[in-house]
């Protein structure tokens, strides 16, 4: 069976959709996270969309607006079959980010994280667009 979610295909992906040393970051796409904010090269943001969506429906369905409609931060390095894929933050932001930064993911109540379990904002994954 092949592996969908990796802590190895989220970080080669997030590299790719970044910006190389000697490119303009004109049209860049912004993305906040907890830690960092970074900027995609618009590009190949766009070209990855479909592999960040299949990456993220890897998580449990707690997090899809279809189903869940959001859930902690804190449980994002869990999958839908209960594994942990990645035991990194950074990595697990990285997914966030792509998410964001593809539009097909987002923070709930991320103003107000300080309060929530954890310090943590809510995520969801938005599955239902184009439905």
């Amino acid at each position: 069976m092949k592996e969908i979610l990796t802590a190895k295909k989220v970080d080669a992906l997030f590299n790719n959709c970044m910006f190389g040393t000697d490119e303009s970051t004109e049209g860049y796409i912004k993305a906040e996270g907890i830690m960092v904010t970074v900027g995609f090269h618009p590009e190949r943001i766009a070209a990855a969309k479909d592999e960040i969506l299949a990456m993220l429906k890897e998580l449990p369905d707690e997090y899809l607006m279809s189903s869940g409609g959001g859930w902690t931060f804190l449980n994002v390095c869990n999958d839908r079959h209960g594994n942990q894929w990645s035991g990194l933050h950074k990595t697990i932001e990285q997914l966030a980010l792509l998410g964001i930064g593809a539009g097909v993911a987002e923070w709930q109540m991320f103003e107000t994280r300080k309060v929530m379990p954890g310090g943590m904002p809510y995520f969801v994954v938005l599955d239902t667009q184009g439905d």
